[in-house]
């Protein structure tokens, strides 16, 4: 069976790892990014890179980027393509792409995802799917090459509203896991000591295991950036705003991110929060 033609939009950090994920598997890939990367394939232009195209799949870095690349591709989308959008973005973006869709006579599915560089190296990112669950399972193959499963969420939007919200956990377990550090070190405790029972505590969690290391080594590597995580951050207060809720500890840690992207950490890993108190 022949497989489906794909077009990447977005070759950053996960975007350039599934497209080659997907070559790999057999697939006809064409791509293009805001940032030209050189790959075999890459288009200038996004839409001679969906020109035809049966599936495409967002990496973009954020709303802004997706609402004017996908305005830019709109008009030669193929009529009964299934457009997915894995670009962690604001509630609005996300219902505004499924009304263009619908209007272009288009699939789409809401489909934003946990994992970064290493997971999505190795099929490892886990999907959180808003949308028709039917079409999902029609294209469980397509999306296992790049994830290791995923996971139904509802509707439209449920996909995004799950991301952002296990988004606002992580940064604010991070500056907790930042701060617990800090005290641990100005009382005498050896940093790797105090990391190892938080690890094995009843508050460790896998989190820690990834990001403590490089928080004692001063390795900030972006996995996921300080500026995609403040991007986060204010789509969760958003979302809160527009509930009628607060979020006392994620304005305090969306204010900490803002002030380390000032400080030139925007392009560092989140985890660089920790630097906040060197």
């Amino acid at each position: 069976m022949q497989k489906k033609k794909v077009a990447v939009l977005g070759l950053g950090i996960v975007g350039s790892r599934v497209r080659q994920r997907l070559l790999d598997a057999g697939y006809e890939v064409s791509s293009c990014s805001r940032t030209f990367r050189g790959f075999a394939g890459e288009k200038e232009f996004a839409a001679e890179a969906v020109d035809d195209a049966d599936l495409i799949s967002i990496y973009l870095k954020d709303a802004p980027m997706v609402r004017d690349v996908f305005g830019r591709v709109i008009s030669h989308l193929k009529k009964g393509a299934l457009i997915i959008n894995h670009a962690t973005i604001d509630l609005p973006t996300t219902l505004w792409l499924a009304e263009q869709c619908k209007e272009q006579g288009c699939d789409f599915l809401d489909a934003p995802f946990t994992g970064s560089k290493d997971a999505a190296a190795a099929g490892q990112l886990l999907y959180y799917i808003g949308g028709s669950e039917e079409l999902a399972k029609r294209e469980s193959e397509f999306l296992s090459v790049s994830s290791k499963d995923w996971m139904h969420c509802g509707g439209i939007g449920s996909g995004t509203v799950t991301k952002i919200g296990t988004n606002l956990i992580t940064a604010c377990t991070v500056q907790a896991m930042s701060e617990a550090l800090t005290i641990a070190k100005k009382h005498g405790v050896k940093p790797e000591v105090f990391t190892e029972a938080a690890i094995r505590n009843g508050s460790g969690s896998p989190l820690m295991q990834m990001k403590y290391p490089g928080m004692l080594s001063g390795d900030f590597d972006a996995h996921f950036t300080m500026a995609n995580m403040l991007k986060d951050s204010r789509y969760a207060l958003a979302l809160a705003e527009a509930a009628g809720v607060a979020l006392p500890a994620m304005e305090v840690v969306s204010q900490r991110m803002n002030e380390m992207c000032e400080r030139g950490l925007a392009d560092a890993d989140f985890s660089a929060m920790v630097k906040a108190y060197d």
